[in-house]
């Protein structure tokens, strides 16, 4: 009754709902699968009526603004606290936070060394509370965003009545740095130590907020892991450890045994990554210099994890360099990663695959020391409630419709029900009909952003994600640009026989990251060629859609035919994107990488369009590249050619791209798999033609997607590594 006296307040007053929700700004909070995760995850924990926190930055800019200027992009600042209605500012939980200074060390009346780190710098944390209401149930949790501030003030008037003007600020704008931008360029000094002051103060004023409520409990310390679980979302958090066995041993006064005990047991650490590179390291000076006192426990937590190592395998001394949370490299280097695996009780990957990988590659030896009841898989999931009933209203009513209520929506498996209706013309007609009205909506979209027209019979080909070599955008824009050619080279009638198609690409590269801007200006080069050729028409258009972002996705996943999860086998730990884009009714072209394999499994093979080579293959295939012959393959040489004669451009713009596959090794297998992907590409196309067969594939899929929701994946923490049980919760009528 509300929503409908709102809407029809609205209309009095001359707006749209619609018109008004747009005027919100997306939450800057998140960079793409790691931050999406962790809201799904959220949505979960309050709808199963699970007591949870989510700990965060409160970024004053997100990540960036994405805007496209002659086909490069460009960051701006993305001014999204302008308006925050959401938010409820905590100025009486306030955390200082000290960095730099010295470690003092004295001695007790018991005997016991004490260390206390003085000096330095303090910060001021401020809580601000965003509600996150699960669907059906009145629990209600929370989400406690930290925003820095100087602890002295926001302005030093002694400094600037002596004249000092930019001094009497310096102290405000320092703070204020901390928590202005997510992910800062790392790839200076200046950017490395604020990434890693951004890290602590977002850990320290979190275990302060935790202990305090603990405290609060007048419990002994030994029940700290009874309750209190933190989960790890990668190794960003990792200072965690250090932080909590810093405040047991320094500020409460435990045993090293014991606080390492509570430690252990109190936190979990889940690895989204198979890349090596991205194992994330911090040099030993730079923490020595910011965070001194954290350093020596890392190097004690080191020496006694090491002694343990060495008593049970002193023969194999080269283990000890192997796992060792300290790398012997010019400069030290701190393995977060090791350091995330020694100071938790349960490690987990995200996907089957992912989980085999780390266990048998990265973390082969903590298999050797811990065992393998440490380490365990959870598949990611996704939430419903937003990304099918949210995002894709229409479709949510129709499986509604057929299977008896909104019972999916908390229960996901009820969506193979409607596979009963996979032969029902008028379910078919409607499921066809709301996919239309979808890529109809997007077309719009694509008209009004990026000033191209689009024909919404078309095959919707999209591939929205983080732009990075291993996700593959290059091998995707080099297929397009080898469909281009193949087009250009027919006949006018032999052209009136191919599927049109649509191939829509989004996301951002990391400021730094010149390659992946490349891809970027290769991929707007083309748009522009292709999309004026008035020989190709409407049978190719491409699309870069600027600043990708949650409410982009809501009308770009609804509207996908066909979508790409291409990354190279064995380098996605899982990717929820493609279950988004299953769950909407689309199918899937990717190689057997992440959740892909699982998504296969559930849905049928018939389903979905896999390529390339597998994971088990990878490394020898690079071995090869390096130490033997790599030949590129020929229609990927053709590609190349064409870029090298200037048809999108300057050539020396995409040198590098080319130079990566052609001279430098091909690390991400572009040529190895190109053919596989042409090859697959076009069996897309002849199953996109016969319309009947699609639509069987695409409900099908959706039936058959009842494990990959997020729902089941909390539950599987909550057994299996929290060790908790939902609250007994009395429904609201009506609810």
């Amino acid at each position: 009754m509300l929503i409908c006296n709102c809407l029809a307040g609205l209309a009095d007053l001359g707006f749209r709902i619609e018109d008004v929700i747009e005027q919100e700004h997306d939450a800057a909070l998140g960079n793409g699968g790691l931050g999406r995760l962790a809201a799904c995850f959220l949505d979960s924990l309050a709808s199963l009526n699970y007591p949870a926190w989510g700990y965060g930055l409160r970024y004053r800019y997100g990540i960036f603004k994405q805007e496209i200027i002659d086909g490069y992009q460009v960051e701006v600042p993305d001014y999204w606290l302008d308006f925050n209605p959401w938010e409820f500012p905590r100025h009486d939980v306030t955390v200082d936070i000290q960095f730099f200074g010295h470690v003092r060390k004295s001695t007790d009346e018991n005997g016991r060394t004490v260390a206390h780190w003085e000096g330095g710098e303090i910060v001021k944390a401020v809580a601000y509370d965003v509600p996150i209401p699960g669907y059906a149930t009145p629990s209600t949790n929370n989400l406690r965003l930290w925003s820095s501030t100087a602890a002295s003030g926001e302005f030093d008037f002694q400094k600037f009545n002596n004249g000092d003007y930019e001094s009497s600020v310096a102290d405000q704008q320092r703070a204020e740095t901390i928590s202005a931008v997510l992910y800062p360029n790392d790839n200076l000094e200046r950017g490395k130590e604020l990434r890693l002051k951004q890290q602590y103060f977002w850990v320290a004023a979190s275990l302060y907020d935790i202990v305090r409520r603990f405290k609060k409990s007048k419990r002994p310390w030994k029940e700290f892991p009874e309750q209190v679980a933190i989960q790890l979302n990668d190794t960003h958090p990792t200072l965690a450890v250090v932080e909590l066995q810093r405040i047991l041993l320094d500020l409460e006064g435990l045993e090293w045994d014991e606080a390492w005990n509570i430690v252990t047991n109190t936190f979990g650490y889940t690895n989204h990554t198979v890349l090596p590179e991205a194992l994330e390291k911090w040099s030993v000076p730079l923490i020595q210099h910011l965070l001194p006192r954290h350093l020596q426990i890392i190097y004690d937590i080191n020496l006694y994890f090491l002694q343990s190592v060495e008593r049970r395998f002193p023969e194999e001394r080269d283990l000890l360099g192997r796992v060792s949370i300290i790398e012997e490299s010019q400069p030290k280097m701190v393995r977060m990663a090791h350091l995330a695996i020694v100071g938790s009780h349960k490690v987990n990957g995200v996907a089957e695959l992912h989980s085999d990988l780390i266990k048998t590659t990265i973390f082969k030896d903590f298999v050797t020391i811990f065992g393998p009841d440490k380490f365990t898989n959870v598949t990611n999931g996704i939430t419903p409630r937003r990304w099918l009933h949210q995002a894709n209203p229409r479709l949510s009513e129709l499986i509604s419709s057929k299977t008896g209520g909104k019972d999916f929506l908390t229960d996901l498996n009820e969506l193979n029900k409607i596979e009963l209706y996979v032969k029902d013309k008028a379910f078919r007609k409607e499921w066809a009909d709301i996919k239309l009205a979808n890529k109809e909506r997007l077309a719009k979209h694509i008209k009004a952003s990026a000033g191209v027209t689009v024909d919404p019979t078309a095959l919707f080909d999209v591939q929205v994600k983080r732009i990075h070599e291993y996700k593959r955008q290059q091998l995707n824009i080099f297929g397009v640009i080898h469909r281009y050619l193949t087009l250009k080279a027919m006949s006018p009638e032999e052209r009136k026989k191919q599927q049109p198609r649509v191939s829509i690409f989004g996301g951002k590269a990391a400021p730094g990251y010149w390659m992946a801007k490349q891809i970027i200006h290769l991929i707007n080069s083309v748009g522009k060629v292709v999309n004026n050729d008035e020989d190709i028409g409407d049978l190719l258009k491409v699309v870069f859609l600027e600043d990708y972002n949650v409410s982009k996705a809501e009308i770009i996943i609804p509207a996908s035919d066909i979508s790409e999860h291409i990354s190279t086998a064995g380098t996605e730990a899982s990717g929820t994107s493609n279950m988004k884009f299953v769950l909407n009714g689309g199918l899937i072209i990717g190689t057997c990488d992440g959740a892909n394999i699982e998504i296969t499994r559930e849905i049928g093979e018939n389903n979905i369009f896999l390529f390339g080579n597998l994971a088990e293959d990878v490394e020898d295939l690079r071995h090869a590249h390096t130490y033997g012959t790599h030949e590129i393959d020929p229609d990927l040489n053709r590609v190349f050619q064409e870029i090298e004669k200037g048809t999108f451009g300057s050539t020396q713009d995409f040198a590098a791209l080319i130079s990566a596959v052609r001279d430098h090794g091909d690390y991400y297998l572009v040529s190895d798999d190109f053919h596989s992907y042409i090859e697959t590409q076009a069996l897309v196309d002849d199953a996109y033609r016969n319309q009947e067969e699609w639509i069987t594939k695409c409900i099908t899929s959706v039936a058959r997607m009842g494990f990959f929701s997020s729902d089941r994946c909390i539950n599987e923490y909550a057994e299996g590594i929290w060790n908790i049980e939902p609250l007994r919760v009395e429904k609201e009528e009506g609810a």
